[in-house]
């Protein structure tokens, strides 16, 4: 039975929902952890004067946001003793990772570069792991705690929540640390993470989520013909349930490989040229703080305003045709680039550039979080999001690394012409599975059966 689509305005208020805005603080409380072991960490060591290469080997530090599903059917199938029987699953690992992230941030702060950089990196890694692992927990409790309709709106709110926190770590810190010691700066964003765990407190554990019926069916096929019997056949029913089961469930959906590599493709374009963005501005001449003033403040509102607007597409046109419009977008502001480079050093079209390219990636990225989220099937939420987040992370981090290659070879206006071509492969795989009447929410239900 077909559903009647929202008006604007119906589709717009779907933001005074007050798990909606619960989902603001928690993007907040996500995004705060990144940059503290990132960039805000290299340039602490920059003034400890490290050598450049020492400061390069600190980006592995962050290996653990792209294994993360290596640890996500822990996380998704146990419940944690005293803090899970008082709060749930979801809100005792939420509230042990955030408490996680206030030790670790705060040993951070406290330990001296100078002194011993071992130390440093041991609690760089800790912060990374426990981030890793709320990002995690945070994910699983977004799409469990908010109805299909609303995962554009909440894919919105953990965007414009993420970027709020990086904003506070980054260009909070480095105001902070001009006037206090390192030490204290990473100590107020200690308690910055609380933010996260109040939010937590003040919302719902979501509703526990029955086993499918043929994960069940497949451990007693699995138990006769092992002839499991006992404490062997329970231990590999939890074993079943909590590791292969997720990426079982996902394969039994139609075209998932079509599925997978369009979640592979759909961005890489976009994140493609955001990677050479910096270098491609101060080639053409522009100044650092030019630079700051449009790319990082201006370009910072753009992506906000976009990623509302994607959250309100969703809810009025459906996750389906949101992606379409809104990665068609994403290709074509690519162009802009392409015009600039050949307008030049112009900063009234670097300002239209800018806002046009953030607003379109906002859009874009907010229809694909809320794709991913309805992907994810509600048994399986942590492990299962975790897994296409990090295959969305190979996407955006590795694939486009070979964009400084291409510039060398070609120029700036070839560079970001073959962006926008490389953006097609996902946008045809998306119209193919739409004609083939893909809708992830529909198949979910489907399987159930």
């Amino acid at each position: 039975m077909s559903e009647s689509r929202p008006g604007w305005r119906q589709a717009s208020a779907v933001y005074l929902d007050r798990r909606i805005i619960a989902i603001l603080f928690l993007g907040f409380s996500s995004g705060l952890p990144l940059v503290l072991t990132g960039s805000t960490l290299s340039i602490w060591l920059e003034e400890s004067d490290f050598s450049k290469t020492a400061i390069g080997l600190f980006s592995l530090v962050g290996l653990p946001y792209t294994i993360k599903f290596c640890w996500a059917p822990l996380m998704d199938r146990v419940r944690l003793p005293w803090l899970g029987n008082r709060f749930g699953r979801r809100r005792g690992w939420a509230l042990a990772t955030q408490a996680m992230l206030m030790v670790g941030i705060f040993g951070l702060g406290q330990s001296d570069p100078e002194e011993s950089l071992w130390m440093v990196a041991v609690w760089a890694l800790f912060v990374s792991f426990a981030s890793a692992s709320q990002d995690i927990v945070i994910d699983a409790y977004r799409v469990e705690l908010l109805d299909e309709r609303q995962y554009g709106a909440g894919a919105a709110m953990v965007v414009g929540g993420y970027r709020v926190g990086t904003l506070v770590a980054g260009a909070g810190v480095l105001y902070l640390a001009d006037a206090v010691p390192w030490s204290l700066a990473y100590a107020v964003m200690a308690v910055l993470v609380i933010v996260g765990s109040v939010t937590i407190l003040l919302n719902r554990e979501p509703k526990p989520t029955l086993r499918p019926r043929h994960e069940a069916r497949v451990m007693d096929w699995i138990s006769r013909r092992a002839h499991l019997t006992g404490w062997r056949r329970e231990t590999a029913t939890w074993a079943y349930g909590a590791v292969l089961a997720p990426f079982a469930d996902f394969m039994l959906r139609r075209w998932w490989l079509a599925i997978l590599i369009f979640i592979l493709l759909y961005k890489i374009g976009d994140s493609m040229a955001s990677l050479m963005a910096g270098p491609f501005y101060l080639d053409l001449g522009f100044s650092k703080t030019e630079i700051a003033s449009i790319s990082k403040i201006f370009g910072f509102g753009a992506t906000l305003g976009g990623a509302a607007i994607g959250g309100i597409l969703v809810a009025r046109y459906g996750i389906m045709w949101s992606l379409m419009a809104c990665g068609i977008l994403q290709m074509l502001s690519n162009l802009m680039f392409a015009a600039q480079a050949v307008v030049g050093a112009d900063l009234a079209f670097l300002t239209l550039t800018i806002g046009l390219e953030n607003a379109a990636g906002g859009m874009g990225t907010a229809a694909f979080v809320a794709y991913l989220s309805v992907l994810c099937n509600a048994a399986y939420t942590a492990t299962q999001y975790a897994l296409l987040s990090s295959l969305f992370a190979v996407a955006r981090v590795v694939l486009p690394s070979v964009g400084g290659v291409v510039v060398d070879l070609t120029n700036w206006v070839t560079f970001f012409v073959l962006t926008t071509i490389a953006a097609l492969p996902g946008l045809l795989i998306l119209w193919w599975l739409m004609r083939r009447g893909h809708d992830p929410r529909i198949e979910a239900l489907m399987k159930q059966e």
